[in-house]
């Protein structure tokens, strides 16, 4: 359903600020906002192209890379595995995997999934995280630049795409599952979602409707797939092969993208929030109890001036794989909302694309949004987000 003049208005001065002069409404970014509460959800506002090269309008139904929201799907299935005893959130990651995980400056402190999930894990993305199908974890870790020399695991925040690629490959040992499979098995069927990582899972409908990201410039740089399920669905082997039958379970957790290779409508993302407004629950199925929820989204890091790396404010207060907004320290800028609210959730950033689902569990609501075309140096607003994610936010 399209949205009032006025709001299509604002997106097209948007889709100007941001990405220059457009000459026509198909080049324009693709956005959808979807507010909702515990029991429903409300009017999706949408604008733009989810295809430009085809002329399809996107749509809350359309699947789309949210980027890093994916780490809070993640949390929530390593904390499904926790509750079934097959995971321990506080256990050396090494009795998974078979090898001691350790920064080479602190070889005496152990790595556990709290510390991973939580970015204090002394990890740090000096490596390409998006490991080749046939490199190894094992291989990549022993490398001197994945770690922080300067600040032991347990208390300094970084935020490191790194984690996640060995939190997928802990989940891969300790279930002999393909991380791909195990998400879909643990979190998309029981809540009946065409989601996926990587597009391995999603049906042949959703491959139809993919959002194709585009730069700030309007070139396609993510799921341009025209129809067609991607031909290698992973990074290539080093000798440029891609068969998916060589997977081993823990070897390469970096394989199907956990840290931010998600695809899911907008509609399906609202879906996940209600479930934690809900305490783990929606309808007749739960996913977790309400203690797991209560510990996903609780903050485990306050920045208190002096702890941690919030890349300008953005990143004060963390969970597992969650933030909490508006965080009251100098240097927090953490507020997209505008209003000093609490509220939990996670941004995602990559390939020209800001999205977001957050939720306010005091008031029982929450909302889902995506945008596309947004330049990686694209103007701020008020706070460390960038103008386009505040309009969205505050639904303007």
């Amino acid at each position: 359903m399209r949205p009032p003049l006025l709001l299509r208005i604002t997106f097209a001065a948007l889709a100007i600020y941001f990405c220059g002069p457009v000459k026509a409404e198909p080049s324009a970014a693709a956005s959808v906002r979807l507010p909702f509460t515990r029991s429903a959800l409300g009017l999706a506002q949408t604008q733009g192209m989810a295809d430009p090269a085809s002329g399809r309008r996107v749509t809350a139904d359309d699947p789309v890379r949210v980027a890093s929201v994916s780490k809070l799907a993640v949390a929530i299935a390593v904390l499904r595995l926790v509750e079934q005893g097959r995971l321990d959130l506080d256990a050396d990651v090494a009795r998974w995997l078979g090898y001691p995980i350790r920064n080479p400056a602190f070889p005496d402190r152990p790595v556990t999934l709290r510390l991973l999930l939580s970015h204090r894990s002394g990890l740090r993305d000096g490596i390409d995280y998006a490991l080749p199908l046939d490199a190894t974890l094992k291989e990549a870790l022993a490398q001197p630049a994945a770690w922080d020399d300067a600040h032991p695991p347990g208390h300094w925040f970084r935020y490191a795409n790194l984690n996640f690629p060995v939190i997928a490959s802990v989940m891969e040992a300790a279930t002999g599952e393909r991380f791909d499979r195990l998400m879909a098995r643990l979190l998309f069927a029981p809540l009946g979602l065409d989601a996926c990582f990587n597009w391995t899972t999603c049906s042949d409908r959703a491959i139809n409707h993919a959002v194709v990201l585009h730069d700030a410039t309007g070139r396609p740089v993510r799921d341009d797939l025209g129809g067609h399920r991607p031909t290698c669905p992973v990074v290539p082997g080093a000798d440029g092969g891609c068969d998916l039958a060589a997977w081993r379970p823990g070897q390469n957790g970096a394989t199907f993208s956990p840290q931010g290779g998600m695809r899911i409508s907008t509609r399906g993302l609202a879906r996940i929030g209600q479930v934690l407004l809900n305490n783990g629950r929606i309808g007749r199925t739960r996913l977790l109890s309400p203690a797991s929820v209560d510990l996903l989204l609780a903050p485990l890091w306050r920045f208190d001036g002096a702890n941690g790396d919030t890349e300008g404010g953005f990143y004060c207060s963390y969970g597992l794989a969650s933030q909490t907004l508006a965080t009251s320290q100098a240097g927090c800028r953490d507020d997209p909302f505008g209003d000093g609210l609490a509220r939990t959730g996670h941004a995602g950033e990559a390939y020209g694309l800001r999205s977001g689902l957050w939720i306010d569990r005091a008031k029982g609501q929450g909302l889902a949004y995506f945008i596309t075309r947004v330049a990686d140096d694209a103007p701020k607003g008020s706070s460390a987000y960038t103008a386009a994610e505040e309009a969205l936010a505050q639904g303007r």
